[in-house]
């Protein structure tokens, strides 16, 4: 079932018709009702050639409506879903009152029950996982390229509309193979959870395949285990939680695109940026006095940074920890307050504090010189650029620029050989 289902789940993912998956889980309830009716047993082949009809007959409904109506595509798609699975059951609620109903088990196609697997269901099973499996290996290039660009498929003399029904009835085949363990309710959920699951993980379709095989799979015998292990505990909901659990743990945790790592990653660039601010205020505080003395006070730079004084102390305290600065007692802080308000920059918080005002003045003279850029429009840019410019890129723009000395409003651009031997004479 893990298999069937990764396998179509990631095809109809990737063509973005979850919803269509959804629906035809639901369409195909009164056909097993036909089915069983035909059979007056539950014969696993006879309920799976009523579903098969009933799905296709949703389906066709489906394409007639898009057709011949101005219908929107999910509208349909709520019309037959939620018009076959009424109709569902009510003939499973008439097959119930029949002489031979009750000892069907034909109710436990709409929440799913293992237990009631029969040796023939499994065989059903066995056969259609083999089938998904095997089609999927043969017409894996030409599924692959009537999914993505349906135009140029075409134009290559693939049949697409052929294609696209055998890709139904295989999703067909896998639903209503994994109706008796979880349900028609849930049935959709195996189809889409791993599949997104996966999705997250990569954007490789062969990849994409394998890691929702993979999650249906480990769900479906993680579920089962803890089905087994409690007392009462209905299987197929349970793989889907098991199934859900696992995206959330790869939505919050993937080491690429997981939300909690995007949320560490945007926090330590807030800080690098932070911190970098405060070292170019730092700076043009420094610059305002002509690079007469090597302290300011931090009110002055939380003037400078238009932040508060406590504000201050603390980017202050950051630029200490980082061994970027160092704290100088005034005289008034040693009549008045304990607390020391100067401070200077060390080397390292000098160099780094010259390669971000160096960063901003080249983007600001490039965007000026080389984009026709007024003067008075290039700071907010230049202020978004100048934490990512990387050395190199910041050695094309200088050779770009013939090694510029001023920004377009007249300052000093500060240069290597600034940075190495320390403030600009």
């Amino acid at each position: 079932m893990g298999l069937s289902c990764g396998l179509m789940g990631g095809f109809i993912v990737t063509r973005r018709l979850s919803l269509f998956g959804d629906t035809l889980s639901h369409a195909v309830l009164p056909g097993v009702a036909v089915g069983f009716l035909w059979s007056q047993s539950k014969n696993s082949w006879a309920i799976l050639a009523g579903a098969t009809l009933a799905g296709f007959v949703g389906v066709a409904i489906i394409s007639l409506l898009r057709r011949t109506s101005t219908i929107r595509d999910d509208s349909a798609m709520g019309l037959v879903l939620s018009g076959f699975y009424a109709l569902g059951i009510c003939m499973l609620t008439r097959i119930q009152k029949m002489e031979f109903g009750n000892q069907s088990g034909i109710d436990k196609y709409l929440f799913g029950q293992v237990v009631g697997l029969s040796t023939s269901d499994l065989w059903t099973m066995a056969f259609s996982c083999i089938l998904i499996v095997c089609l999927t290996i043969f017409l894996y290039k030409e599924l692959l390229v009537s999914g993505f660009d349906a135009g140029f498929a075409k134009s290559i003399g693939l049949p697409v509309t052929f294609l696209e029904y055998l890709l139904w009835l295989l999703l067909a085949f896998a639903v209503i193979t994994s109706l008796q363990v979880v349900g028609v309710v849930l049935v959709s959920a195996l189809l889409i959870i791993p599949a997104a699951t996966a999705s997250i993980i990569t954007e490789r379709m062969k990849a994409l395949l394998g890691w929702s095989v993979l999650i249906g799979c480990v769900s479906g015998v993680i579920g089962a285990f803890l089905s087994f292990l409690g007392s009462q505990l209905p299987t197929g909901p349970l793989i889907v939680l098991v199934s859900t659990a696992i995206f959330l743990l790869t939505l919050f945790f993937n080491p690429q695109r997981g939300l909690f790592v995007k949320w560490l990653s945007n926090r330590s660039r807030n800080r690098k940026i932070l911190l970098e601010n405060t070292l170019k205020g730092v700076y043009q505080e420094l610059e305002a006095i002509d690079f007469q003395k090597e302290l300011i006070s931090v009110r002055q730079l939380a003037k400078r940074r238009r932040v508060g004084v406590p504000q201050a102390h603390r980017e202050v305290d950051a630029l200490i920890r980082r061994q970027y600065a160092t704290l100088h007692p005034s005289q008034s802080d040693v009549n008045d307050s304990p607390k020391p308000t100067m401070i200077s920059l060390t080397p390292d918080g000098w160099g780094n504090a010259c390669r971000i005002v160096r960063n901003h003045r080249l983007w600001e003279l490039y965007l000026t010189n080389e984009a026709r850029y007024a003067p008075d429009h290039v700071h907010e840019d230049a202020e978004k650029i100048e934490h990512v410019l990387g050395e190199e890129t910041v050695r094309r723009i200088e050779r770009i620029l013939s090694n510029p000395r001023k920004d377009p409003h007249g300052k000093l651009i500060p240069s290597q050989q600034d940075i190495d031997r320390g403030f600009i004479a």
